[in-house]
């Protein structure tokens, strides 16, 4: 179609930047002439109010800091809000961060259920960063791990799905931050003050949001059953599937929920430095030598089982009172049951003492809000596990 007279075209954005970006205007007659320049406008003369509107309508801190390295005079105003700029597009990417402030500011001499409302700064920010990244993660195993077993249901999750994804890692979080420490020894987990400490924390979330929370918990217990702490039957079963024609006899430990201390010739001292050992470096670049499957040896894969039925059972729910950060990073950086063993040695708050035959309490601390709005705690379980209630329901795939 023949472009009227005065009709409007854009010229492709000129991003030269010693000159500036800038828009040009131009308009074609009737007769096809070539287009004249009738208006010329440079981004460096943009208001800033404009361009902080801009940024804060960016969807994620990459997009704020490419646009930011566009000109000087963005650059300018990204640098004069950055905190506010970053933390908007914070809470898009990662969001909601309100949930975040609560893990990072928790400490043992505030309450866990009470709010707290705390101005936002350079490093609470790199805080709130760094465990959003860390649900980010978990919105691609959440899945697999949900749909493991019906292939044919298997999605990607929507945008809002992700949302209450995140949120519910949150504060899962938070509970174990606040409640799976050295200060809550197996002895008083069950006295009465204890256990209303803990349900005060669950009754600020409504009964949807309880099963959203139960959702990701019960996500987290599958990889360390499966993935982290698998048991002798699922070694057992892993081995015959990816060796079908192997006559090698796996010999399981049955004595001990946890392996002995390793071989202080490759144990680092304290923190993280393990991983900085021979036999991390080689796990994690050279998983064909380092599968926990692979007979050889030096390596029996039927020490990497960790008991079968109950002692299984036990060590499962110990594993569960770690966070959803720990729990994703011995997923991926610890393949091996003596690297996981040293990492709850040297990393552990405490040491491992109270950690052992002390299982995680969110379960039972579930059950008993849930029994105090007169609701089924397994009627709650059998609604998750269908897909009724929890992160992905019935609702959203149709």
């Amino acid at each position: 179609m023949t472009p009227t007279e005065g009709s409007l075209s854009i010229e492709p954005i000129d991003l030269t930047y010693a000159e500036g970006p800038k828009l040009r205007h131009t308009t074609r007659n009737q007769t096809g002439d070539s287009p004249h320049r009738t208006a010329t406008m440079f981004f460096d003369i943009l208001p800033n109010e404009i361009v902080t509107h801009v940024f804060h309508s960016l969807s994620d801190i990459s997009s704020v800091l490419a646009l930011a390295s566009t000109c000087h005079h963005f650059h300018d105003v990204y640098q004069k809000q950055k905190l506010s700029i970053l933390t908007q597009a914070a809470d898009a990417e990662l969001g909601p961060i309100d949930d975040i402030v609560q893990i990072v500011t928790q400490n043992a001499s505030q309450p866990a259920h009470i709010h707290r409302n705390v101005p936002m700064s350079d490093a609470l920010l790199k805080d709130v960063w760094r465990v959003g990244k860390v649900a980010q993660q978990w919105e691609d195993v959440y899945p697999f791990k949900k749909w493991k077993n019906d292939y044919s249901a298997r999605r990607l999750l929507t945008p809002a799905e992700r949302y209450t994804l995140r949120r519910a890692i949150y504060r899962v979080w938070l509970f174990s931050a606040a409640f799976h420490t050295r200060q809550y020894i197996r002895t008083s987990r069950n006295l009465p003050h204890i256990l209303h400490e803990r349900a005060l924390l669950l009754h600020n979330f409504s009964t949807v949001e309880l099963s959203e929370m139960l959702d990701v918990h019960c996500i987290l217990k599958d990889v360390i059953a499966n993935n982290i702490c698998p048991s002798n039957g699922k070694i057992r079963q892993k081995f015959h599937k990816r060796y079908p024609e192997s006559n090698h006899q796996l010999l399981f430990n049955i004595h001990l929920n946890y392996p002995p201390p390793p071989n202080p010739s490759w144990q680092a001292g304290g923190g993280d430095g393990w991983l900085n050992s021979s036999l991390i470096t080689s796990a994690k670049y050279h998983q064909t030598h380092m599968s926990r499957l692979q007979p050889s040896r030096l390596h029996e894969p039927g020490s990497e089982g960790w008991g079968d039925d109950i002692s299984h059972y036990y060590v499962v729910e110990d594993m569960s009172k770690l966070d959803p950060g720990q729990i994703l990073f011995l997923k991926q950086r610890a393949p091996l049951k003596q690297q996981v063993d040293m990492w709850l040695r040297t990393s552990l708050e405490g040491g491992v003492e109270w950690f052992v035959n002390n299982g995680e309490t969110f379960s039972e601390t579930l059950g008993f809000v849930i029994r105090q709005r007169g609701g089924d705690m397994e009627a709650l379980r059998d609604a998750v596990a269908e897909g009724e209630m929890g992160i992905a329901v019935l609702e959203a795939e149709m």
